[in-house]
């Protein structure tokens, strides 16, 4: 798959290497703070992650307070560059003007989207074809897609404008500007996942790492959405999860940086999602 290998292919190049201290964030003769805190802003898809991080680094760094704020990628690369948040969440590569702003980006994990429908839905595996044709409008009803097995509206639910997990899933999808009218948009993975559980006919897009059994991923392209195809690279729908900062950040900040891309971040990264280091 193109898309990921171009992530995994890049990520040495986004990682940087930190001067001082071990992978791990253990510097020798680090001590421990006597309270700090890390303000960090953005991704909807990527904060169930971060929140997994900041809950196992607090187990050695008891000092230290994470504020984790998910409220979209666009948000979080803009409360970086303003200065509001020391780090930034995106679950989408910056635009060209975002590439202006002079962030530091660091890859952090990949992540795939799922596709996903109610659980009585009969449907079990779907094309980019189909996918593009449901989102766009061309194809409005079940029967179209479902070859009679099941019939109805399609609910078609994506994410709201300035979602990472939308651009990505429109540029992946071949959809971008084509979003059929009358979708319904939410803000957040929990609401997606909330509308689509209860609508028999909806259907959305979520991270990999989110799902759970109130909603069913479905197949793409004969792929199952499963952490090992997008690692093996035969689920065609992925994107990285990058951490944004300043070009110069608190020690203590760097020192979590320097966690979550060593041995201890990544083995939490392994649980749900695909690790980079």
């Amino acid at each position: 798959m193109k898309a990921v290998g171009v992530f995994l292919l890049g990520i040495g190049l986004l990682v940087p290497v930190f001067a001082g201290g071990s992978k791990d964030g253990k510097s020798a003769g680090a001590v421990q703070p006597a309270s700090y805190t890390i303000e960090i802003a953005g991704s909807t898809s990527v904060t169930p992650l971060m929140e997994m991080l900041a809950a196992e680094y607090r187990k050695s760094r008891s000092g230290v307070k994470i504020n984790i704020n998910g409220t979209g990628s666009s948000d979080g690369i803009r409360a970086v560059s303003a200065g509001t948040s020391e780090l930034g969440m995106s679950s989408r590569e910056l635009g060209p003007t975002e590439k202006g702003l002079g962030l530091e980006e660091r890859i952090i994990a990949v992540d795939g989207i799922a596709v996903v429908v109610h659980p009585d839905n009969p449907v079990t595996d779907l094309t980019i074809e189909q996918i593009r044709d449901i989102y766009s409008g061309a194809a409005a009803d079940w029967e179209q897609i479902s070859g009679g097995a099941k019939t109805g509206k399609i609910a078609v639910v994506s994410r709201e404008p300035g979602s990472g997990t939308r651009g990505a899933f429109e540029e992946l999808i071949g959809l971008k500007d084509k979003l059929v009218l009358g979708a319904t948009e939410f803000d957040g993975t929990g609401a997606i996942k909330a509308e689509v559980s209860r609508n028999p006919d909806a259907i959305g897009y979520i991270s990999l790492g989110s799902t759970d059994p109130s909603v069913k991923a479905v197949g793409v392209q004969g792929a199952a959405a499963t952490t090992d195809n997008v690692k093996n690279g035969v689920y065609p729908i992925a994107r990285p999860f990058i951490i944004l900062s300043q070009k110069t950040i608190k020690p203590e900040t760097q020192r979590f940086l320097e966690w979550v891309l060593g041995s201890e971040g990544q083995a939490v990264v392994k649980k749900n999602w695909i690790s980079v280091n």
